[in-house]
């Protein structure tokens, strides 16, 4: 299993790199990047083209293909022989044991947590048989959303199960949702 941390969006809601952002002193991307190492053979940082906090680049297919989506096709097509476990930079709260739940249900179908009926497409599991489709979605302007509806794929319900309260999935994307999720769930 390869984790990538999906980093390429442009963080135009934040006003800086979300990936360098201290959350409790610390940045995300290290936050996120331990998380993914515990459950994870290699870890890479999608969406750039320098390493960042040691962690090896993984650039968009292309310049004009940025965010979520890119960040797992270029993942699928790098490492076409395993599947890969996503986690967005913005979310510091992830925990490695949701993150082995999912990995664990891995088959030839993505596996995502729903949460109140919403996918929870940046902190999942796509294996390679989604990166044909995953690859159509981006050429047409579509995102992982749009994914989920071409695609077949587990949906998650049980997580509560295994000791997750939503934080993994928790997006700091304002000053204000730091001070949210600090207040929910202290430090990460």
């Amino acid at each position: 299993m390869t984790g990538v941390i999906l980093a390429g969006g442009r963080s135009s809601r934040m006003g800086v790199d979300k990936a360098t952002y201290a959350v409790a002193g610390r940045p995300m991307i290290e936050w996120v990047g331990e998380a993914l190492e515990a459950v994870a053979d290699r870890v890479v940082v999608a969406g750039r083209d320098e390493p960042l906090a040691g962690y090896e680049p993984l650039p968009d297919p292309r310049p004009s293909h940025r965010g979520p989506l890119a960040g797992v096709v270029a993942a699928l097509e790098a490492f076409w022989d395993t599947g890969v476990v996503v986690v967005a930079v913005d979310q510091p709260w992830v925990r490695p044991e949701t993150l082995r739940q999912l990995a664990g249900r891995m088959t030839d179908l993505a596996v995502v947590p729903v949460d109140s009926g919403v996918r929870q497409t940046t902190c999942a599991v796509y294996p390679p048989t989604v990166a044909a489709a995953a690859r159509t979605e981006l050429e047409e302007g579509g995102s992982l959303q749009s994914l989920l509806d071409v695609v077949a794929f587990e949906q998650v319900v049980d997580w509560h199960s295994w000791g997750e309260d939503g934080r993994s999935w928790f997006s700091v994307d304002s000053p204000e949702d730091e001070d949210e999720g600090l207040a929910r769930f202290g430090v990460p």
